[in-house]
């Protein structure tokens, strides 16, 4: 494909710091995965389930022709006709222009996806390699990831066609979020039988009004809204595969959409280069990161300097964790939550430090 070939995508959902709020559905029955791989002329297969992530099944299906990777499309607002097939054409483009990205096997009849039992499902090259974590990373692969978002971001409004820029963005109401502070502590406090996680949400939440009356002041003011373009949606070590020392594939394209790419940058940064335990950031880490991304030309300086403030005031006002917990009772991101509120504590008392480290 040529880098002037326009292609339409569509966002998956608005930009917003938490995935949506829902459960997997049951597992996918055997005679299912066979009725989906016989679209491939795949008779013969044993398919096994691989570690799930918070949405969408996968399962690595070995053939006769091969090993491949099957994906079966389970969240609400990826798991329709137009965006799986939006997310397909963008990354098979990317995959043209030379990106690590492995397109959707085409089906007999040349769908890149087929339905089976009200299910959407596409099956994938296997593409070997390891995450890694980007603490893990030495400052030469830091500084290739970065540079590999920001060509990505550039990327994606090639093959991309434009889409309509957003009105004004008004950020995250302090008094709005210090109300549900509230009430999911009282629900963490009345839980029972009481765990200690519930000791630490208490904890954190009351933690957590002392912060938004301390920084309320620094509520970004309303604004026009900022440098926007498509992005990957959900750029962290789950979502990258590396083979000898190189990104070997970039995966799970669901959350494609048009959103501001330098607060992309800044998300990714939170979430690769962060201790694992505590959420501390990396900070000399964090610097490679961002230069090489700048230096794509993806972003300016101010770009990622007004990017770093509205990611930190959303994380401020963002509580979709415990949400989930406590509204949904659902609780698989339960085991996300100590890092992230530990981290919110440490970016509050180190803003300018991880300002500087985003921007110099």
């Amino acid at each position: 494909m040529n880098h002037g070939t326009s292609i339409a995508c569509a966002p998956a959902r608005p930009d917003t710091s938490a995935p949506p709020i829902g459960t997997l559905s049951p597992p996918v029955p055997d005679r299912v995965l066979a009725g989906v791989l016989r679209t491939y002329r795949l008779a013969r297969f044993s398919a096994i389930p691989v570690a799930e992530g918070l949405l969408n099944r996968g399962y690595r299906v070995e053939t006769g022709a091969g090993r491949f990777f099957l994906k079966c499309y389970v969240d609400q607002a990826t798991a329709t006709r137009p965006v799986v097939l939006a997310q397909h054409r963008a990354t098979t483009a990317l995959a043209a222009l030379g990106f690590p990205i492995a397109p959707p096997v085409p089906t007999r009849d040349g769908r890149t996806f087929t339905s089976r039992d009200g299910r959407l499902f596409a099956l994938f090259p296997w593409i070997e390699g390891s995450h890694r974590h980007g603490t893990d990373l030495d400052p030469r692969e830091t500084r290739e990831l970065g540079a590999l978002l920001g060509r990505l971001h550039l990327a994606l409004g090639q093959v991309c066609t434009p889409a309509r820029q957003p009105a004004g963005h008004r950020s995250a109401d302090p008094e709005e979020t210090a109300a549900l502070v509230l009430r999911l502590r009282e629900q963490a406090g009345a839980a029972l039988p009481r765990s200690r996680f519930d000791t630490l949400v208490e904890r954190r939440l009351t933690e957590r009004l002392d912060l938004l009356d301390t920084h309320r002041h620094r509520r970004p003011a309303p604004q026009a809204a900022p440098p926007t373009g498509w992005t990957h949606g959900d750029f962290h070590g789950l979502n990258l595969l590396y083979r000898q020392g190189r990104v070997s594939a970039v995966l799970d394209w669901d959350k494609l959409g048009f959103r501001p790419q330098a607060e992309e940058a800044v998300r990714a940064a939170t979430l690769l280069f962060d201790d694992r335990r505590t959420g501390v950031l990396d900070l000399n880490r964090v610097r490679h990161w961002s230069r090489a991304y700048r230096s794509t030309g993806a972003a300016t300086t101010a770009d990622l300097a007004a990017a770093t403030h509205r990611v930190w005031w959303e994380r401020l006002n963002d509580l979709w964790m415990l949400q989930w917990h406590y509204q949904r009772n659902d609780h698989r991101a339960d085991p996300l939550f100590p890092a992230s509120a530990g981290q919110l504590t440490w970016w509050c008392q180190e803003y300018e430090q991880v300002l500087d480290a985003l921007t110099n």
